[in-house]
């Protein structure tokens, strides 16, 4: 019977080529077959004889001639196209045998028809198998599109929401750095204010030390120039008389031309203090000369000594400066090695105060600095017996804005600069010892060439 085979075609055909999904109102009518060919099968099993073979053959010749339409209307689709070719030779035999049965029985007996079928049926057959795997391959080949799809979506989604994240990452980091730039600048600002307070500070103590250090030969010049101007007003007053001394009038002269070498003598004095200073000043543009450093650290002790004298008049300390013989000059900047020497010389005098504050019994302050020629440079050591570096500090005591005196009294900025114009301004070093409650002793070395 050709129903079975027919309805194996609708169902096969549904199945291959989705009907259901590509032709709906098709797939309606398709699914309406069923009825018409359970009826027919029933019939050929029931009663047989030629009216039901007529409907059985009939029935597959409707199948396929909806086969061919189904073909063409997804034409598009290449298995469908195939399907249309495969199913076209047996609608043309079934259609043949179907008008031209009622006329003539010789084709139920005719080996040629039965060939003819039986060809058509393996023309079927193979090219049902073709289109099954065409539509297989096609099926596998959407679906990696689909996947494919997917997977770009997916990575695009991914793609905007990184671009998203960096975005919102990078306004974050642009934010945190003008942040830190900002932050940068007031550090800097207020390095630069604590740099210039603490030379302000060691400007401070220099002109103490200068006033109080120029005081001295000017008093003696007021008085030794007040004194002449008496012997001067006595020498005039004489020499008025009828009966003049000659002898008073010698010893007048006398005195007035010693007056007059030791004003010269101060005033000399006071004209060095100002004209080293007016020396180191010029030398502070950054360019190495050759100094005198046995000059310069017994000019600055006495400056540190006097400069602090100038705030406490009831301090006083020994000096006890040992300075070598035929030092060598050494090209230095002078005002940076001054500004180093003041503020050792001004800590080791502030300790030595401390120290005598605390009321020890027998105690005197005392402060010194000590020159030598060591190998291929010189040595300047500047010592103290003052309270010492507590243990727990000493490693810290070259750190900038490390300071162990009270707040207000230090910027903590004064060592960590002498070692920065020690070390790398000239290239030498500068080194501590102490001993806590004994005294401190700092050690420069700077190289002679």
């Amino acid at each position: 019977m050709a129903a079975p085979t027919a309805i194996g075609l609708v169902y096969w055909g549904r199945k291959v080529l989705d009907i259901p999904a590509r032709l709906p109102h098709w797939d309606r009518w398709l699914k309406r077959l069923w009825p018409p060919a359970a009826v027919i099968m029933g019939l050929g099993l029931l009663l047989g004889g030629p009216v039901v073979d007529w409907f059985d053959n009939a029935f597959l010749a409707l199948v396929l001639s909806i086969g061919i339409a189904v073909g063409w209307r997804l034409r598009a689709y290449r298995p469908a196209q195939w399907l249309a070719l495969a199913l076209l030779p047996g609608v043309v035999l079934f259609i043949v045998e179907l008008l031209a049965r009622p006329f003539t029985q010789a084709l139920d007996k005719n080996a040629t028809v039965d060939t003819l079928e039986g060809l058509v049926v393996c023309w079927l057959g193979a090219w049902l198998l073709v289109v099954r795997s065409q539509a297989k391959t096609l099926k596998a080949a959407a679906q990696e599109r689909l996947a494919a799809e997917q997977e770009q979506q997916t990575i695009e989604t991914q793609s905007q929401t990184l671009e998203y994240e960096v975005g919102q990452r990078t306004a974050a980091l642009a934010r945190q750095t003008n942040e830190l730039r900002a932050a940068l600048a007031e550090l800097q600002a207020t390095q630069d204010q604590l740099i210039q307070s603490e030379k302000m500070a060691s400007l401070g103590e220099l002109t103490a030390g200068i006033a109080h250090e120029i005081q001295n030969p000017l008093n003696f010049v007021n008085n030794f120039a007040d004194v002449s101007v008496e012997l001067v007003a006595e020498l005039a007053e004489e020499r008025t008389r009828p009966a003049r001394n000659h002898t008073l009038e010698a010893e007048l002269l006398a005195d007035l031309r010693q007056n007059l070498q030791r004003i010269a003598q101060h005033g000399g004095r006071a004209a060095g203090i100002v004209r080293g200073m007016l020396e180191h000043s010029r030398a502070s543009t950054g360019e190495r000369q050759p100094t005198d450093l046995n000059a310069l650290a017994d000019e600055y002790l006495r400056l540190a000594y006097h400069g602090l004298r100038a705030k406490d008049k009831s301090f006083n300390a020994t000096l006890q400066p040992e300075l070598a013989a035929c030092l060598p000059l050494v090209p230095v900047v002078a005002g940076d090695v001054g500004r180093v020497l003041l503020n050792l010389f001004t800590n080791a005098f502030y300790a030595v105060q401390q120290r005598q504050r605390a009321g020890e019994a027998g105690y005197a302050p005392t402060v010194g600095v000590r020159t030598r020629h060591v190998g291929e440079g010189v040595e300047i050591w500047v010592h103290d017996n003052g309270t010492g570096i507590p243990e727990a500090v000493r490693s810290r005591i070259f750190q900038p804005f490390f300071t162990t005196k009270p707040s207000g009294e230090g910027t903590g900025l004064g060592l960590s600069m002498a070692h920065d114009i020690i070390t790398q301004g000239h290239g030498g070093t500068l080194s501590v010892e102490t001993h806590e409650g004994q005294g401190t002793a700092f050690t420069i070395f700077l190289p002679a060439h």
